[in-house]
């Protein structure tokens, strides 16, 4: 429930502050004993598909992230779909995803179910698989995007810096600038997990 309140809240601040910030996470899930039952007190709701669009409505350049694990004891077919299912409804713009691990002292790590260790590979390669998909989709639509970035790193490139986008992707520009400043780009390339732009005006920050 308090993931589905800050969802809530979250559209509040997106309405009435339009500069709120491009990137959000939102969670997903649910937590369960060994009996299947959802443990009070700890329930996650998933954010609603209804949710999301008028986030979007409010604020169509969000960028949503979020946090997924894969294998919790007892995860079935059917529940690995769901999660599937919540990512295509979603289109997260970023997720962090994990295998589970027991971790001793832990209610779960008790639990019954233990899901094989290939088949969470598997699991995470398909999951993975379909959150890059939504990623690659989100950084192509910021082609030809004028936007700001602030430069944060040296790239591998003579001549290349790194800085984040307002959506926290990396953007790889040819610059002179230094760490700490801020950069007026075009965004020109779009990749699962960064972005290249072109110099646009520079700034220090």
């Amino acid at each position: 429930m308090r993931t589905l309140a800050r969802c809530f809240l979250l559209f509040g601040l997106v309405v009435a502050v339009p500069r709120v910030a491009a990137a959000q996470a939102i969670l997903a899930g649910e937590v369960k004993d060994r009996t299947g039952a959802v443990l009070p007190g700890v329930t996650i709701e998933a954010a609603s598909p209804a949710l999301i669009e008028k986030v979007r409505a409010a604020r169509p350049d969000i960028a949503i992230s979020g946090d997924f694990i894969v294998g919790f004891p007892g995860e079935s077919d059917e529940d690995f779909t769901a999660t599937l299912s919540i990512v295509d409804a979603v289109r997260y713009a970023s997720a962090y995803s994990f295998k589970y691990s027991a971790r001793p002292g832990t209610p779960a790590a008790l639990m019954e179910g233990a899901v094989a260790q290939e088949v969470m590979d598997e699991r995470l390669q398909r999951l993975q698989a379909r959150i890059a998909e939504h990623s690659l989709a989100f950084n192509r639509a910021t082609i030809g995007k004028d936007t700001r970035i602030l430069i944060d790193r040296k790239g591998r490139l003579p001549g290349q810096m790194i800085g984040k986008s307002p959506w926290l992707q990396s953007v790889f520009v040819e610059t002179d600038a230094k760490i700490g400043d801020m950069l007026d780009v075009t965004l020109t390339g779009a990749f699962p997990n960064s972005l290249s732009g072109a110099l646009r005006s520079a700034a220090a920050a």
